[in-house]
């Protein structure tokens, strides 16, 4: 049977090799060991409890995700500051988290997003125009949650991990031999909805496991504000293990997402990963990061970017050449493209039509008030057109 270890705390930034002579920056407090196998500069190092065995094609196409989803992620924020979306939560820098947790996951398993999870919609086959839509305001997510395990986008801070605990519990209850993955943030960590669903995830063994983005801040408040011990360490106090890995290595987060999983589907229970690492842009279109932390800080996390180690890895190693690298570029400004005029060309949605979309079959309550809606707005000029 797969297990999950207790992470014990150490100093340090394991694989980090910047100047380190005065000890980690100030605004980092001190850390734990991260589980790595791939480290800023590219290099494979082992882990005595989590290992992964890829072949080349596997490697590659875990580079190909993230830089379409940074492309895609880039080609959003544009659409947001040209006035094509209302809004944009940038994914930035959290990729490796992303790909790596999402490529963890089986066909039959379940995953509850946040909001910035465009990621892990990617690895579950959505179309990154039924994302748009979503922050276009056209609808409320275009996909089907059931066809590609990947429930709908949840704005509420934490209220997605309620929703998998309970999907967790029927899973369980139905004898079903899949796992569900909720996405959360370091500050989600601090809501009521967070801490009751692990209550009922570890009272009832359910198989949910919690996958932690630290991308180190809330909004714009620091880890060190939100917690006086690293977040992993909370599971503890629920009654079942945490675990903290580099999210900027894909490799790793794969390994310890696959392992965590697979525990869940063998009746171990729940579990919680941190994936530490950095939101490189603002929490959202609507932040601005300057105001709050510095640019060398930023420039820092730069170094330890997870696209660049990846293409490291392969480069060094021959996996990959100057036409693969080529041929994901020229894929990345396709897909731009695409998205691009998917997005400006999508028709707005008929006023009324909010009606439509709050239950499967439309109730009585409701049909009374559209129609009171639409007699309302027939009583502007213009209202046909």
């Amino acid at each position: 049977m797969t297990a999950l270890r207790h992470e014990t705390p150490t100093q340090g930034l394991p694989g980090d090799r910047s100047p380190r002579d005065d000890g980690p920056p100030p605004h980092l407090p001190p850390q734990p060991d991260l589980v790595q196998l791939l480290t800023p500069e590219g290099e494979r190092v082992q882990h005595p409890d989590y290992s992964i065995d890829l072949d080349d094609d596997e490697l590659r196409a875990l580079y190909r995700d993230m830089v379409l989803v940074r492309r895609w992620d880039a080609e959003a924020t544009a659409l947001q500051r040209q006035g094509e979306l209302g809004l944009w939560a940038s994914l930035l820098g959290q990729e490796a988290a992303q790909i790596g947790a999402g490529r963890a996951l089986a066909e039959d398993d379940m995953a509850f997003p946040t909001y910035r999870e465009h990621g892990v919609a990617w690895t579950r086959g959505v179309d990154p125009l039924h994302v748009m839509s979503l922050y276009r305001g056209v609808d409320n997510g275009g996909w089907n949650p059931v066809e590609r395990g990947f429930n709908l986008y949840t704005v509420v801070i934490g209220a997605q991990c309620l929703h998998a605990t309970g999907y967790a519990m029927g899973v369980q209850r139905d004898g079903a031999e899949s796992a569900v993955l909720a996405f959360l943030g370091d500050g989600a960590t601090s809501q009521g909805e967070v801490n009751e669903a692990m209550i009922f995830a570890a009272s009832f063994t359910a198989p949910v496991v919690f996958f932690c983005q630290n991308n180190q801040y809330a909004i714009s408040a620091p880890l060190e504000r939100q917690s006086r011990v690293p977040l992993f360490q909370r599971a503890s106090g629920f009654g079942f293990p945490g675990i903290r890995v580099d999210g900027n290595d894909v490799l790793a987060v794969l390994a310890v997402t696959r392992a965590a999983l697979a525990a869940a589907r063998e009746g171990q229970g729940p579990s919680f990963i941190e994936a530490f690492t950095y939101r490189m842009g603002a929490h959202t279109t609507s932040d601005d990061p300057s105001r709050y932390r510095m640019s060398g800080e930023v420039e820092e996390w730069k170094l330890r970017d997870p696209i660049a180690r990846l293409k490291a890895y392969l480069s060094r190693g021959r996996l990959a050449g100057a036409d693969f690298f080529e041929s994901v570029e020229a894929d990345a400004d396709e897909l731009a493209a695409r998205i691009r005029r998917g997005t400006v060309e999508m028709p707005d949605p008929r006023p009324s039509d909010m009606f439509d979309v709050v239950y499967a079959e439309q109730t009585p309550h409701l049909a009374a008030q559209k129609a009171e809606f639409e007699a309302y707005e027939a009583g502007f000029e213009g209202a046909d057109r």
